[in-house]
């Protein structure tokens, strides 16, 4: 009996200084928490306006024909589309068709694209095939 009481009273004393090391090793990581004191050090975030460079009236260029169709032009009258504007638009089914593509020659253009992207941006999606 005198055996293991000596044997409790040595793990009790070891998972006492297990505990205390741990304690420390925690209190030695943590961050010291800022204090802040005076006043702030940075410049700040708003800068002036700048002047304007030139004074006078502004002309504007003429938009209403590219806010009406931004990126597409009529086809001619038979249904092609001319060089600057390749991809052929249908209105209904919403997809566009490119130079290349199985359906390109048969099919009769409603709107002519500068680009797929300007297609896309239109709300067109590429034909499958």
């Amino acid at each position: 009996m005198p055996g293991s009481l000596l044997r409790i009273t040595r793990l009790a004393a070891l998972g006492v200084l297990a505990s205390l090391i741990v304690g420390l090793i925690r209190s030695a990581r943590r961050q010291p928490t800022p204090t802040t004191t005076g006043v702030a050090s940075w410049e700040p975030l708003v800068e002036e306006a700048p002047t304007p460079s030139r004074s006078g009236p502004v002309q504007f260029a003429d938009t209403a024909t590219s806010a009406e169709h931004p990126g597409w032009v009529e086809p001619d009258a038979d249904g092609g589309c001319p060089g600057s504007h390749p991809v052929k638009g249908n209105t209904q089914s919403k997809i566009f068709h490119v130079p290349g593509g199985m359906s390109y020659e048969r099919t009769n253009a409603e709107r002519c694209y500068c680009d797929e992207a300007a297609a896309e941006a239109d709300g067109y999606r590429k034909a499958k095939r």
